[in-house]
């Protein structure tokens, strides 16, 4: 595989790997929502639409993937830049997709908490805030690696 296909391929896994996380993370918290409001129209109680926050926490990941992608694809004409980009791409993408997949179970907890007692909503963005949070530190530290190539 040439240095090009390389980059490239890092830079589709890092994107792919961080958009399946949001893809499960968003499955798991729209699930959560849609019982959470099941419960408050079962008890005829208002179905709070702020569950969609939670819901919709988990999709950043996938734009911290595409960052990171963009950002290969400019190393595209750096010789030598093949492995470290595939490298740094899967790793990179599985450490945000993760974070996205956990936000999400995170959020699925927190719709269901919401819903039933109205209540801890800051608190409950506040623990989606730090997991989030691997998925920023792990771009950031990506990017500074990118900047160690060629």
């Amino acid at each position: 595989m040439n240095e090009a296909a390389m980059i490239i391929a890092g830079a589709v896994a890092c994107l792919g790997l961080s958009a399946a996380g949001s893809a499960f993370g968003t499955g798991f918290a729209a699930s959560a929502a849609v019982g959470a409001w099941k419960k408050c129209y079962a008890a005829n109680k208002p179905a709070p639409f702020i569950l969609l926050g939670l819901v919709g926490a988990p999709i950043t990941q996938t734009l911290y993937g595409m960052i990171l992608m963009f950002l290969m694809f400019l190393k595209r004409d750096v010789a030598g830049a093949g492995i470290p980009c595939l490298i740094l791409g899967i790793f990179a993408g599985l450490g945000i997709g993760l974070s996205a997949l956990f936000q999400g179970r995170a959020a699925a907890a927190a719709c269901d908490a919401q819903g039933e007692t109205g209540q801890g909503l800051t608190n409950y963005f506040g623990a989606l805030g730090i997991v989030e949070t691997v998925a920023i530190f792990t771009m950031v530290f990506t990017i500074i690696a990118l900047g160690k190539i060629g």
